[in-house]
């Protein structure tokens, strides 16, 4: 008989590079829950409690701590240590009093991201898609998986909201457009940070977008990898370390050499 439904495993072989798990560290890898954000794009809670935080040595260890219900994302008890937390989640760990944002580092992998509480009320959410519901209800659905109702009339497909999480209504939102910073959510150009200068339209084929970062290096990616984060050049979100500026190869070893000689 054959294998039905989805694979309830993940080799560890298989898992994202991004987890940055260990190949000799056993054969499997917990496979993330089906949730908000794909597989290939999330974090499950585990790795981000065991691996990155390290509050916990064991599997076992992280799983106690969320069902002791310490663990909140996005404002919402989790309980399940397969959960997949992905881009722009705010995790909140009330006993220690800490809120993290994940979002990438500029090698393209989850980093752990301190914010504070203030910043900690908010996300931002891209939007994938603007519909029209039952009864003429319009609506817009969420990188998120979130479908909110009623949204202003302005907002369309790839514009940001700026998303108050205890309420889940949309405080402001911005328009896609160039002269915006935005982040680079997939792809090679992954974790980069710049500002966006043109738009090529490829009807039939994917939309391509022009961005020029900080250091004045230009690049180019697909329409549905660019993530708006903010309106001019000054961002809605703290950004991690690096601010989002890929470095050459030449350049980081200098910056290690400067950092060791200090």
């Amino acid at each position: 008989m054959g294998y039905r439904g989805i694979r309830k495993h993940l080799k560890r072989l298989h898992a994202p590079k991004h987890w940055m798990l260990d190949k000799l560290g056993g054969v499997f890898a917990p496979k993330p829950s089906a949730g908000p954000h794909k597989t290939r794009e999330c974090l499950p809670m585990i790795i981000f409690l065991r691996n990155r935080l390290k509050y916990a040595l064991t599997y076992v260890e992280a799983k106690k701590i969320c069902k002791q219900r310490l663990i909140k994302i996005d404002g919402r008890v989790r309980t399940d240590f397969l959960f997949p937390a992905g881009f722009m989640d705010v995790i909140t760990i009330e006993k220690t009093g800490e809120q993290f944002r994940l979002i990438y580092d500029v090698k393209g992998r989850f980093c752990v991201h301190r914010i504070t509480a203030e910043e900690a009320k908010y996300k931002l959410c891209k939007v994938k898609a603007v519909c029209m519901g039952p009864k003429k209800v319009p609506y817009i659905i969420t990188h998120d998986a979130r479908t909110i109702r009623y949204p202003d009339p302005h907002i369309k497909s790839n514009d940001t909201i700026k998303l108050d999480i205890a309420s889940g209504k949309i405080e402001e939102h911005i328009k896609f457009d160039t002269g915006n910073i935005v982040m680079i959510t997939g792809g090679h150009n992954l974790g980069r940070v710049g500002i966006i200068q043109s738009r090529e339209r490829h009807p039939g084929s994917f939309d391509i977008v022009h961005v020029k970062d900080a250091n004045g290096h230009t690049f180019a990616t697909r329409l549905a990898y660019v993530f708006v984060i903010g309106r001019g050049q000054k961002s809605w979100v703290s950004l991690p370390s690096g601010k989002g500026l890929r470095l050459s190869v030449a350049e980081e070893r200098d910056r290690r050499i400067a950092g060791k000689s200090q």
